[in-house]
């Protein structure tokens, strides 16, 4: 990931320009006529008149040419809602401005209002954006100035698919969690396109960070008033929502599998797919639809509502970078198993481009799949950050996969994800981003790291108190490979380090190996986010879960079993109510 600070704005320079005018020397000794003098005394008393009728028009009005807003008061209303908010002047200004706002009665009369001031505000960020496509930019801008415009693109639509939720009287299939994950995931993209932008040219940088100004503020200020206005949040910062998972109502299907999935899509994980039941096959040799996974990946229809397979015959296949658009919905990769179908890459930060730029396959279309098939990265870990698997996905399933790296391997991006049976090698943070995310059975492999490194597994960076994102690691190992395992005395491995302020990551009923220094938890530097960040171990296993050692900051937490229900399958991404429709096997609740 990108380490560096967000970059502020510089300040305007007024030293290089004079607003006062020279005044005409009054210290001279030279008299003046009597006809000079009545003219000068009728120009003021001139002057006079008209300063009296200027003050009395003002006066009328009530505010000046240049006064629109410092002489309103906010409604209750607003003022009771901005009050949730973490920046509240911009929440008071920006309302103040937006028609309607002032005749607002309610929070979710409010809500629609602020969500909908925020998307106008995107929409124009992103139309600048569009128009400066022309400007010369060296190859590390142009990253990070296609990943804004990506970003951006799918921002609007988040807001837009929020704008509606909140708007509409009708009780329909999109939840309270909805609604919070796509203005966690808007706030998440504006963060990703401002980190990117603070490598790129002074020129594109200011230019992008003037039409950004407060954009991050706003989402902000949107989850808060939303978040209050549910009164779905509780005192440890996870959402205390309204669907409560007991241990009687955490059944499975009689395959497994969760009862949220469809029963076509169950059957499409829980069974060893044939290439027959593909709607495209991709073969190397030939002996499919298409030669290369970018062909088929065309192919996949826009915003389809239906389940569409491609299957990938065994094989190495490296090409260009790989994406999945966000248009690509519910589409399901099968390879023919773990280093079988192999989609290899080597982008990294050394090839000039953003780390979100770097991931050898990255998929944003709701509602994607990928089974049996290995992700990697073989960049190295001399040249950094360098992403293998990247998912921004809503309702992502990733199962029976390997994705391989080193630093920054897994980028869970933004949005609900889910991982079942994979197999995850890093060495620096190799598991990062702000999804809403459960690992569950899989096998986390801590690697050798370059001399003078230290592994952490996570880097988690929810930024805003409100965004209902964090990584859960349930029921897993946590191991060293070989090469660490011969030479773990020369390197530490950590659980995690804080990305940002309010970084939140869970170990629950996990096997964490001998590797795991006893303190368990890295500083990002000095105490950052010690305060504000929430780390949690729950009944783990294994020579390297020994809580005596670990640290002693205000965030971290030995959970007790009713807050540990809140980090699993069934209430961290509501799982019982979307996976059963992926066919893939979960546990929704804890180990009995």
């Amino acid at each position: 990931m990108n380490y560096g600070k967000l970059g502020e704005t510089e300040p305007h320079d007024h030293s290089s320009r004079s607003f006062q005018d020279p005044l005409p020397n009054t210290t001279t000794t030279r008299k003046c006529s009597c006809t000079t003098k009545s003219v000068l005394l009728s120009a003021a008393i001139l002057l006079l008149i008209s300063c009296i009728v200027i003050g009395l028009a003002v006066g009328l009005t009530g505010k000046s040419s240049n006064d629109t807003t410092t002489h309103r008061k906010p409604t209750q209303a607003i003022s009771r809602a901005c009050d949730y908010t973490r920046y509240p002047t911009l929440c008071l200004d920006s309302l103040l401005d937006f028609p309607g706002a002032m005749t607002a009665q309610t929070d979710r009369d409010l809500v629609h209002i602020q969500v909908n001031l925020t998307l106008n505000r995107f929409s124009k960020a992103l139309d600048f954006a569009s128009e400066i496509n022309n400007l010369p930019m060296d190859p590390r801008s142009r990253s990070a100035y296609e990943d804004c415009l990506e970003l951006l693109q799918e921002s609007v639509e988040l807001l837009d698919r929020s704008l509606v939720s909140v708007n509409s009287n009708e009780k329909g299939t999109t939840t309270h969690d909805d609604v919070l994950t796509w203005l966690s995931s808007a706030l998440t993209n504006q963060d990703t396109c401002e980190e990117g932008l603070t490598q790129s040219t002074t020129n594109l940088k200011n230019q992008m960070f003037a039409k950004l100004k407060d954009l991050s503020e706003l989402v902000s200020n949107s989850l808060a008033i939303f978040a209050a206005a549910g009164n779905d949040f509780s005192g440890i910062p996870i959402n205390n929502r309204r669907l409560l998972v007991s241990a009687d109502n955490l059944e499975t299907g009689e395959d497994g599998f969760p009862k949220w999935l469809s029963s076509k899509d169950r059957k499409l994980l829980a069974t060893d797919l044939s290439a027959s039941q593909a709607n495209i096959i991709v073969s190397k040799d030939g002996n499919g639809t298409y030669k290369t996974i970018a062909q088929a990946i065309k192919k996949v229809p826009e915003n389809s509502p239906h389940r569409f397979v491609i299957y990938i015959k065994a094989g190495v296949y490296e090409e260009d970078i790989l994406k999945v658009g966000r248009k690509k919905t519910n589409l399901m990769i099968v390879g023919e198993g773990m280093q079988k179908t192999i989609i290899k890459g080597g982008k990294s930060v050394a090839d000039n481009m953003t780390t979100f730029h770097t991931a050898t396959f990255a998929a944003t279309g709701a509602g994607f799949i990928a089974k049996d098939i290995t992700f990697e990265n073989y960049a190295g870990p001399a040249k950094h950050q360098a992403v293998a698997l990247r998912i921004g996905a809503d309702h992502a399933v990733i199962y029976r996969c390997q994705i391989i790296g080193y630093q920054d391997t897994l980028y869970v991006h933004s949005n609900r994800q889910f991982y079942r049976e994979c197999e995850v090698y890093g060495t620096v943070d190799f598991i990062f981003g702000n999804a809403a995310v459960v690992l569950q059975n899989c096998n986390i492999y801590a690697r050798k790291p370059m001399l003078g490194q230290k592994n952490t597994i996570t880097a988690q960076n929810r930024k805003d108190p409100n965004q209902n994102t964090g990584i859960s690691i349930h029921t897993s190992k946590v191991v060293a490979t070989k090469d660490l395992e011969v030479s773990k005395g020369s390197f530490q491995s950590y659980l995690g380090r804080p990305w940002k302020l309010y970084s939140r990551v869970v170990y629950m009923q996990s096997n964490l190996g001998d590797h795991i220094h006893p303190q368990g938890w890295l500083a990002w530097n000095a105490t950052f986010a010690f305060d504000t960040l929430f780390y949690g171990e729950y009944m783990n296993s294994g020579p390297g879960a020994g809580l005596s050692g670990r640290v002693k900051w205000p965030g971290y937490h030995i959970l007790t079993k009713p807050d540990a229900y809140k980090f699993t399958v069934g209430q961290f991404i509501l799982g019982s109510t979307w996976l059963p429709q992926t066919g893939v096997a979960y546990l929704a609740g804890l180990q009995l």
